[in-house]
């Protein structure tokens, strides 16, 4: 009887330096230089615009508001009117006022009752 010996068809010799590891070609070398670049550039902005964030330089200037109680009839249109008028010299946007008086008080919607006091820009 005769035996037959089966061999492994043999790998391709794969280059490494002294580690064990493989050697990139040029082109993986470029790969992988081009990843880790685009990495440190993301991550580069990513830290510019976080320590940015708090730098920020306001640009309104602070307000000064008056405490104005409201009387019987009055609206915040009519408020705001007369707060606009002593601001800008009779040419102030009413409806601009109106805004500032709604977000000055938190005030989800534009009604107001009798006696309620209202901080109002001056």
């Amino acid at each position: 009887m005769s035996t037959i010996a089966l061999t492994h068809p043999s790998r391709p010799r794969v280059a490494t330096n002294g580690f064990g590891a493989r050697k990139l070609t040029r082109r993986g070398r470029l790969a992988r230089l081009a990843m880790v670049l685009s990495l440190s550039i993301v991550l580069g902005a990513g830290f510019a615009m976080k320590a940015s964030g708090g730098d920020s330089v306001s640009t309104s200037r602070a307000h000064s508001y008056i405490s104005v109680v409201v009387a019987p009839g009055e609206t915040l249109w009519s408020i705001a009117g007369d707060a606009a008028a002593a601001v800008k010299g009779g040419h102030g946007d009413v409806r601009a006022m109106v805004d500032q008086i709604v977000s000055a008080n938190s005030l989800s919607e534009p009604d107001v009752q009798a006696g309620q006091v209202l901080r109002v820009p001056a």
